[in-house]
């Protein structure tokens, strides 16, 4: 069972960069907007953050040699802005602290030309996140953790290396856009750039006004989700003493399969490869770092994409912002650890099935009343699938997919676990990515139950 599982490993870098040139692309839009309105999805907590990602590419003889990369990116980014020109404005606050974009003089994204003295193939392997490519991606000097206010909504780093081959580091604030409606942005961006002439496939709307509160509002929920839970385990001080390691894992289709099999044991429920596998993360999780008092309350929160779900009214399609809801599965440390991992994917699953159309508005109305200021993490893992994200074939340029699309480094979320799709060779494979954090002490541990541990003996009864 161990091969279904493979450890991947990501070497220790000091990457030189120098920065040659930092333009600001001006939005050419006549929309004559003022500002723009923001749901309460766009601007809750959790999504008051930029989405770091960055993308490699090989040197190939169909780049051409008549236009440098970095003009082709420029001028395809310009065309895109002027239907996309909410991400040429600001965020600011306004009353009850909600945010809006805003628009003004001299605003636009950040487009950075940079190069490095060395070739790709001196960063190792491409296709495990590293967190020493950070420098592969933009921030200002000195800039504050967290800050979307008065920042640049969208901003894009070109870094040119020795081989021929290049990165795109972007980073673009989730209060405009979730990840589905990343890739929208993305893949606009990347075919304008691969035809030379604006390519819109949906063409893109706005309609934040579609998830207006009610009024009155209407709480129908108790939205553990978002409640502050007193931290009386020992799991945030395991995880956040020390440094914690980014480790990353391979999972194969096959294992993948045998977990949902195991989960849905007794048949009384269709369970899927999501609930599955982060049931058996959480479980994992949870056993690893040997979470004390064993009748402490946890909680595993993911994202649900609601745009299927939404009938009254329908979203329509081009829609970019923010329809995620969050759900929120809990358990006793004692009941993830002892119990089947069958009990504890039907605890996801039923999370899952628990968000619908009424718990979004729920949702929408509770935020309006409570307007959560701080991320809460105690007794949580949050899991985040970006499995279902077209990222490799939104990010065609006119160069092929690229060799690695995707987050970096997740050390400063250490209760953050992320679900990405293979890419490379063996994009095709139907393998995924686990990347996670942990204290060095629970490192071993981990990996063991992730391979075998608690699921064989399950196989076998």
């Amino acid at each position: 069972m161990a091969h279904w599982v493979q450890e991947l490993h990501f070497p220790q870098l000091e990457i030189p960069i120098t920065i040659d040139r930092i333009d600001p692309i001006l939005s050419n839009s006549n929309h004559n907007q003022d500002s723009l309105y923001l749901s309460n999805l766009d601007d809750m907590i959790g999504v008051r953050v930029f989405t770091p990602t960055v993308y490699f590419y090989k040197s190939k003889n169909s780049i051409s040699q008549d236009k440098p990369v970095v003009q082709i990116l420029r001028d395809a980014l310009k065309r895109v802005l002027v239907p996309y020109y909410p991400f040429t404005g600001r965020l600011r606050q306004t009353t009850n602290k909600k945010l809006e974009v805003f628009f003004g003089p001299n605003q636009g994204v950040l487009l950075v030309e940079a190069h490095s003295d060395v070739a790709l193939a001196d960063l190792g392997d491409l296709s495990v996140p590293n967190p020493a490519w950070l420098k592969l991606i933009y921030q200002f000097p000195d800039e504050e953790q967290y800050k979307v206010v008065n920042m640049p909504l969208v901003i894009a780093q070109v870094t040119k290396f020795s081989c021929g081959g290049f990165s795109l580091g972007l980073r673009i604030c989730h209060c405009l856009c979730d990840g589905f409606g990343a890739m929208q942005f993305l893949n606009a961006w990347a075919k304008t750039a691969k035809t030379g002439s604006l390519v819109l496939n949906p063409n893109p709307c706005w309609d934040r006004e579609i998830f207006l509160p009610r009024d009155p509002p209407k709480i129908q929920f108790s939205h553990t989700e978002f409640k502050r839970i007193e931290e009386r385990s020992s799991l945030t001080k395991s995880l956040w003493e020390g440094k914690p390691i980014q480790k990353c894992y391979r999972i194969s289709r096959d294992y993948q399969a045998h977990l949902k099999l195991l989960a849905q044991d007794d048949g009384e429920f269709s369970c899927t490869s999501f609930d599955a596998m982060a049931a058996h993360v959480w479980r994992s999780w949870v056993k690893a770092l040997d979470v004390k008092p064993v009748n402490y309350e946890l909680r595993l929160t993911f994202a649900v994409n609601t745009r299927a779900k939404l009938k009254n009214p329908p979203l329509r399609d081009g829609f970019y912002g923010n329809a995620l809801c969050v759900a929120c599965a809990t358990s006793t440390v004692e009941r993830l650890a002892d119990g089947r991992l069958s009990e504890t994917a039907r605890l996801v699953h039923e999370a899952r099935l628990h968000v619908s159309e009424e718990y979004l508005r729920s949702t929408i109305d509770y935020i309006d009343l409570n307007r959560p200021e701080r991320l809460e993490f105690g007794g949580k893992l949050t899991i985040t699938q970006w499995t279902r994200f077209s990222i490799y074939e939104s990010a065609d340029f006119g160069w092929g997919k690229p060799v690695y699309a995707g987050p970096i480094d997740l050390t400063p979320t250490p209760q953050v676990c992320v679900f990405l799709p293979e890419g490379g060779e063996g994009g095709n494979s139907g393998a995924m990515v686990l990347c996670i954090c942990l204290p060095e002490c629970a490192c071993n541990r981990f990996g063991e139950l992730l391979m075998s541990e608690g699921v064989e003996e399950e196989f076998h009864d």
